[in-house]
């Protein structure tokens, strides 16, 4: 900060980000801490390069003043990224009640008798800011796992854990699907036979069936013989007497 005793003037370097073919912004404050009118009036040796704005005013008493100093968008980069190009700000004081548009070349005229500040301000080219590395690939939520390989040429043995823990948990889940198809061929077989048994009974109960039918029919038709021959011999015994 220059602590002139009209204006001080923040910062003293103009810091611009270089990019190539972009235009490049960059602020000075100016602070008037006097009670009287201060007028301004900022020059630099490269106009062309430069848009100052504004490039001169009016900083009332007790208050501050920004100007904006914008580099047009350079096609090349400096050697060694130095920069040759310096600003000179000027201040004089002024009568109260001045107005930018009363600001005269005159004013800023030290053979003419003014007492007139003046404070050199240097640029400097630093370097843009890096944007946030990309995540790493595998890192994110939902990826599936891979094994990393560190500096020294060993595997992450964390990844070989998971990846143990997988084969390990694979024939145990093939083990329990065979086994359950065994159950269900068991059981499969089991109804089989089973609706075998129940047919054979069915038919062996038909059979049962019938030939009771044929024995009740047999017993019967004796019967009905052995009455008739005893009726045959009752009446041969009446007609004997």
């Amino acid at each position: 900060m220059s602590t002139g005793e009209l204006l001080n003037i923040e910062p003293l370097e103009l810091k611009f980000p270089f990019e190539l073919k972009k235009q490049i912004s960059c602020s000075l404050q100016l602070s008037n801490k006097t009670d009287s009118y201060v007028a301004f009036k900022v020059k630099t040796t490269n106009p062309k390069k430069y848009c100052v704005r504004p490039n001169t005013g009016i900083v009332t008493p007790r208050s501050t003043c920004d100007v904006i100093v914008t580099m047009q968008a350079q096609k090349e980069a400096p050697a060694d990224m130095q920069c040759k190009d310096k600003f000179l700000l000027q201040s004089v004081k002024t009568v109260d009640g001045t107005s930018p548009k009363d600001i005269t070349a005159d004013m800023f005229n030290k053979e003419a008798g003014h007492v007139v500040e003046e404070c050199k301000l240097r640029v400097l080219y630093v370097s843009p800011p890096q944007p946030p590395s990309p995540v790493p690939e595998g890192s994110e939520e939902g990826s599936s796992p891979r094994g990393s390989v560190s500096e020294n040429g060993n595997a992450n043995g964390s990844d070989f854990t998971q990846a143990a823990r997988g084969f390990t948990e694979r024939p145990e889940s093939q083990d329990k699907s065979a086994e359950a198809r065994a159950l269900i061929s068991r059981l499969t077989e089991e109804k089989n036979n089973a609706i075998q048994q129940n047919s054979k009974l069915h038919q062996e109960l038909e059979l049962l069936k019938r030939e009771g039918n044929k024995s009740r029919g047999g017993v019967s038709f004796v019967i009905v013989v052995l009455i008739g021959l005893l009726g045959i011999i009752m009446g041969y015994l009446m007609k004997k007497t």
